[in-house]
């Protein structure tokens, strides 16, 4: 681990599961934080007419997640004291093997390459928060799933996982804050 890499917090979990809003707290408190890759690229490709989407081409949409997620590390490292990641590197390789797709080598080194605190935050699924959009089209069973096959994925490359409380915003922000103490 660098000392760059320990300031980067990840915060990670299934869809719904209240990752945005936290970090939008968090940001209010004066943190910096980076945007979630996958609903910036759904919302650019929808605009554009694009392909790159989880339900047309979700090998192409995985790409642009990983170009989005490297550029975001990239400006975190311009920043100073901890930004906190709505999503990193990992997820994308989680998100792929939830889609039974082939996970290419260039993603692996990305995940090892580029690291992050050795304790991931994740967030549990939350039946009474998820909602569904234009957006998140997945149903809440799926969004488990994806929860699944986050812990399993930042497990296997060596994360520790702290799991967020089922509590309102302050609450969690301050298990955050003194969980990364």
């Amino acid at each position: 681990m660098t000392p760059e890499s320990e300031r980067f917090v990840v915060i990670t979990g299934g869809p719904g599961s209240g990752k945005s809003t936290l970090l939008d707290h968090l940001q209010g408190m004066g943190y910096a934080r980076s945007v979630e890759a996958g609903r910036g690229i759904i919302q650019d490709q929808m605009a554009i007419g694009g392909s790159a989407l989880p339900w047309a081409d979700p090998a192409l949409f995985a790409e642009l997640m990983l170009c989005w997620e490297l550029r975001s590390y990239r400006m975190a490292a311009g920043q100073a004291g901890p930004v906190f990641f709505d999503r990193g590197v990992l997820d994308i390789v989680g998100y792929l093997r939830l889609e039974g797709l082939p996970v290419p080598d260039h993603l692996h080194a990305a995940a090892k390459t580029f690291r992050y605190h050795r304790r991931v935050l994740i967030t549990p699924p939350w039946r009474e928060i998820y909602e569904q959009d234009s957006e998140r089209k997945q149903s809440y069973a799926q969004a488990e799933r994806t929860y699944e096959s986050m812990v399993a994925t930042y497990t296997a490359y060596g994360y520790e996982l702290v799991h967020l409380p089922l509590a309102p915003i302050a609450e969690r922000a301050r298990f955050i804050t003194d969980s990364l103490r």
